[in-house]
């Protein structure tokens, strides 16, 4: 079953959300903020998604960082900073299972089809 990662408050996950549901896809529902993030599902997320790309820099909790923590980021220091903070974790991240889907914009999941 496919799992989809979000944070509750993120609109954009809704909206991945409606489209999954829209197509009858079942899912189960992880919530980034209240679930949290292990060091196992953190690997298993860079095992198919370069670090660069599931650092969210728009996010609030980027915005809200030290300018410290920011410089000089790379793949180390992102990962300890996603550990930290898991809501700098691009979302909503769609796992199928076969891959790892990163964001949503409508339409994106439209090739996908009920199990």
């Amino acid at each position: 079953m496919p799992i989809l990662y979000v944070i509750n408050t993120c609109d954009t996950c809704r909206r991945a959300r409606q489209a999954l549901d829209a197509k009858g896809i079942p899912y189960r529902l992880h919530d980034l903020r209240e679930d949290g993030l292990s060091a196992a599902l953190l690997e298993h997320l860079l095992e198919r998604v370069p670090v660069m790309t599931l650092l969210n820099k728009r996010s609030t909790t980027w915005r809200h960082l030290d300018e410290a923590d920011k410089a000089g980021i790379d793949a180390n220091k992102a990962r300890e900073l996603m550990m930290a903070h898991p809501t700098l974790l691009k979302r909503p991240l769609l796992d199928t299972g076969d891959e790892i889907r990163v964001g949503y914009r409508d339409g994106d999941y439209d090739d996908l089809s009920p199990i």
